[in-house]
């Protein structure tokens, strides 16, 4: 027979689940939320990959790549596409450029988000090679071209809700990266050196200087 302190138990108990479960949802929500973007392209996200198969290419049909650039609110940065738009085969893998210049005194990290419009081609552009959702650092002065290789999957032509796209735009935002520790400061990829040696050098630097900026207490 069921006692009353029984009869509690198991409501109390099953309201603790729902709201462990509830808070589990908020606190990692939006990363769950990125990483599911990320591999579906729901919500205009690219996907990203090694390299095409051969044979996924596309005999001849082309469709034209549109480029946008933003920066984010506090960040003294310029940021434009080396080229506004390029016409590309479908499953031809293409190098394409974005150019970032600091224009402060400082050292500062930026990290860069991008969506594709419109949304029913986000499922069908691949990047072998992007600059996104990693911390990049740019000295006082300092400019660099950022790379980004893509090619757009031949599906597309057989989707019937994607196959009249004729244009795509590939969109960036830059935001300034805040509350950064020195360490995290010099662990950000150096954008404009190529060699290792040099880089090195400059995360020393990055630290002593992001060490002088800070406010004192």
């Amino acid at each position: 027979m069921t006692t009353p302190k029984l009869k509690k138990f198991w409501p109390l108990l099953l309201a603790g689940v729902l709201l462990s479960a509830s808070t589990t949802a908020v606190i990692y929500s939006p990363t769950l939320y990125r990483i599911f973007c990320a591999y579906t392209g729901y919500g205009g996200t690219v996907q990203r990959v090694r390299a095409p198969e051969a044979a996924v290419k596309d005999d001849g049909k082309t469709i034209t790549v549109q480029f946008d650039a933003n920066v984010g609110s506090g960040l003294p940065w310029d940021f434009t596409p080396g080229q506004r738009q390029v016409t590309v085969k479908f499953g031809e893998p293409t190098k394409v450029y974005y150019r970032a210049k600091n224009n402060s005194d400082k050292t500062i990290v930026g990290r860069a988000v991008f969506n594709v419009t419109p949304y029913q081609a986000a499922s069908y552009f691949f990047k072998i090679q992007c600059f996104c959702f990693t911390n990049e650092r740019l000295g006082p002065g300092e400019s660099a071209d950022m790379p980004l290789v893509f090619y757009v999957d031949p599906q597309m032509l057989k989707d019937k809700d994607a196959r009249a796209v004729t244009n795509i735009t590939l969109s960036y935002t830059f935001y300034k990266q805040k509350d950064l520790t020195a360490a995290e400061v010099a662990a950000a990829r150096d954008l404009s050196v190529g060699s290792r040696e040099k880089d090195a050098a400059l995360k020393t630097d990055a630290t002593a200087q992001y060490l002088n900026d800070a406010p004192r207490q």
